[in-house]
């Protein structure tokens, strides 16, 4: 993570502010607001911007995830080309599913907030979705998750990290 963290900051810092950079990031799946702590982080955002815009680009995609990705998924298996790749994802997602269906909420919450390789708010969302997840529960634990993984990401990012690379 920390490598694509290291990517974007250097192939976007010279032409958008240190702020949307951390937006961005905190958009795209794997690095999402995990990535856009600890970018903001070691680009010099203060703590609480960084949290806060982190968090808004982490939750903006999910009510499109919760809403619309099945109907999406079933239109890219129309396709032959994009059928294998939707049908890895599904796959993936699925084996998440115990985790989740086990403990209903708070499983999510604390799938979306532990941040575990492969876990996340974009993921938490696809597995609420495939197991049809009431939504808006759905997406509350997901809020709450997020709040969990920004306490966590902070504490590491500007509080450990930040004071073994300064």
């Amino acid at each position: 993570m920390e490598s694509l963290v290291t990517w974007f900051t250097s192939t976007l810092g010279a032409h958008i502010s240190r702020e949307a950079i951390v937006f961005i990031i905190s958009l795209f799946p794997i690095l999402e607001l995990r990535g856009g702590i600890l970018a903001s982080s070691l680009l010099d955002v203060t703590m609480w911007k960084g949290i806060l815009i982190s968090a808004v680009g982490n939750i903006l995609p999910i009510p499109f995830i919760l809403f619309f990705i099945k109907k999406i998924f079933t239109a890219m298996k129309k396709t032959k080309l994009l059928r294998p790749l939707v049908e890895k994802m599904e796959n993936k997602a699925m084996k998440k599913r115990d985790q989740i269906e086990k403990y209903e909420f708070w499983g999510l919450v604390l799938f979306v907030g532990i941040p575990l390789p492969g876990t996340g708010a974009w993921t938490g969302a696809l597995v609420a979705s495939l197991i049809d997840m009431d939504i808006k529960k759905a997406f509350k634990a997901i809020l709450l998750g997020i709040c969990l993984a920004a306490v966590i990401m902070t504490l590491i990012s500007y509080g450990v990290l930040g004071h073994i690379i300064r």
